[in-house]
């Protein structure tokens, strides 16, 4: 019987090694697995890249990652948010590593890696310096620039509910880049608000599949 329902947050992060890959769903507050980045962080993991739209805020989640020094690199589109202190500071003392990635060019590479595509090419940085460094080639008359997927070991997302075979369905603008997230890590662990019994979700309503993802735990919202 397919049983993917964890515990506890600490059961469902255990063994997110040193220097993995971690792909973190949501847009602001909205849509971050702070339960398990949280779980995460007291685990004290070393030299992790954090793949995200921003780089958190506060002391919570992402934040307490950063506090804690367990993140060696980010990936994201906006790292300056308001509360974002602890981001700026080690930035700035040189102690993590950034690559800023336009927004809908990082939504595209993690989807990209979930359908097993490479790279492609993009308009997007066309002759800014984001483009440095990387292949630009001709098509139409066009420049394009050659952005390679961005593979996950783990991805953490949030969803409003899920079931015991991974399926899950999320809540308005809390979806944003949780379902690409999952699509694009070798594990995918999802916190929910919810779980049901299997046929509680109507197939229609999916917005992940269960083949996409590994472990569920409930957290209450």
């Amino acid at each position: 019987m397919i049983d993917k329902i964890c515990q506890g947050v600490e059961d469902a992060v255990a063994g997110i090694a040193d220097g993995s890959v971690v792909l973190v769903g949501g847009f602001g507050n909205a849509g971050e697995p702070i339960a398990l980045l949280n779980a995460l962080a007291e685990n004290k993991p070393r030299a992790l890249t954090i793949v995200s739209n921003n780089a958190g805020s506060g002391d919570e989640g992402i934040g307490q990652l950063i506090l804690g020094g367990c993140v060696k690199k980010f990936i994201c589109s906006f790292p300056r948010v308001t509360g974002a202190d602890a981001f700026d500071k080690m930035y700035e003392q040189g102690l993590i590593e950034l690559e800023i990635t336009p927004q809908g060019t990082l939504a595209e590479r993690i989807r990209a890696a979930g359908a097993g595509i490479p790279g492609f090419y993009t308009r997007t940085s066309v002759d800014t310096p984001l483009a440095e460094g990387k292949e630009v080639r001709n098509f139409a008359g066009l420049d394009y620039v050659l952005e390679e997927a961005i593979y996950g070991d783990v991805a953490l997302v949030k969803a409003a509910v899920g079931d015991r075979w991974g399926n899950l369905t999320y809540t308005m603008s809390s979806r944003n880049f949780n379902p690409v997230m999952a699509m694009g890590a070798k594990t995918t662990i999802a916190q929910v608000s919810e779980i049901v019994d299997l046929g509680g979700i109507d197939p229609e309503q999916v917005i992940t599949p269960s083949i996409f993802v590994d472990k569920v735990v409930e957290v209450e919202a």
